[in-house]
């Protein structure tokens, strides 16, 4: 089995810049895979969310490695997945990228907040020191050497938007852990101005011309009229290879499905109906489709006996009689 790692690495080698939108759930990566997106974001505020906890430190590393399991084994392009602090101390780090590993995912995004971490757009933010993350990415990296060198490791700061951070810190922490061995940096800007982001990527560009850095897409700008948000290719341009969109299925799934609900409370049965027709003809429009059943329905009359006949002497899909 090719590794995911390995993929992830050839794909930011091969692509001029590397974009996806980040997801919560197997489906939502499945859908991503077939739309045609190549690599995977599993974003930890939409985990969180869909959990019922805002992205405040809530989630355990087992809970987040399960899913993280669960997403990358739904799909055949590699997952980054967020772990936000390492869930502790350096130690800690060291058994969250063990247990990354074991996941099967291409690599993980740590990031230097202080613990319990928070989404570096929430205000409140601390990061521990310099040395205690130097600290913890070399653990990081030294587990990684050992256990899986393709295993891809992205370190982030959140220097610039902490309390008492600035853009010289995050340009000092991105150099200290590019020289560490991490494979891309990310530094969280968190506001809607485009010098922060060219500066630091001429300074890290300056100090390590070839290490790919990572974007958060969601942070760079709040769309209006009068704004001038970075288009992709200028990201890859100053040389952010990986570029993402954080919360992007939460928030395309949480306006669809709100819109969907409130319809329901006012139009009840129409409201199914409305959808019905709204879906005919959509990748989307069948849920065993999206959910595969045809596939594993042939798996049965391969291996189980009996499962042709069953399945032609019931009431139910079956892709054949489907079409």
């Amino acid at each position: 089995m090719e590794s995911m790692g390995k993929k992830f690495r050839q794909l930011l080698k091969d692509e001029e810049y590397l974009f996806t939108g980040g997801v919560y759930s197997p489906l939502d990566a499945q859908i991503a895979e077939r739309a045609g997106l190549k690599s995977i974001y599993l974003s930890g505020y939409s985990v969180a969310m869909a959990n019922g906890w805002p992205d405040m430190g809530f989630l355990t590393m087992t809970e987040v490695t399960r899913i993280s399991s669960m997403v990358q084994s739904a799909v055949s392009v590699p997952v980054i997945a967020d772990a936000d602090d390492g869930y502790g101390n350096a130690l800690s780090t060291m058994r969250t990228v063990q247990e990354f590993i074991k996941t099967g995912v291409a690599g993980i995004h740590l990031e230097d907040q202080r613990f319990p971490k928070r989404c570096g757009h929430i205000a409140g933010k601390t990061i521990v020191s310099r040395e205690e993350a130097i600290g913890k990415y070399r653990a990081a990296v030294d587990v990684r050497n050992r256990l899986d060198p393709e295993f891809v490791i992205i370190a982030r700061t959140d220097a610039f938007g902490a309390v008492g951070g600035s853009l010289e810190e995050a340009i000092w922490r991105g150099r200290a852990y590019a020289d560490l061995g991490v494979d891309l940096v990310w530094s969280e800007f968190s506001n809607a101005s485009r010098e922060p982001a060219v500066a630091f990527a001429k300074a890290m560009r300056q100090s390590h011309p070839d290490l790919p850095l990572a974007f958060n897409y969601s942070s760079s700008f709040r769309w209006s009229s009068d704004a001038n948000p970075f288009l992709f290719r200028e990201l890859g341009d100053l040389g952010y290879k990986f570029i993402f969109i954080t919360l992007y299925a939460a928030h395309a799934g949480m306006y669809a499905v709100w819109n969907a609900m409130e319809d329901l409370v006012k139009n009840q049965e129409q409201a199914q109906w409305t959808l019905e027709k709204l879906k005919a003809g959509h990748p989307t429009e069948s849920h065993h489709v999206m959910a595969r059943v045809s596939h594993f329905q042939e798996l049965e009359k391969l291996y189980i006996p009996g499962s042709e006949d069953r399945i032609k002497s019931s009431h139910g899909f079956d892709d054949h009689r489907a079409h």
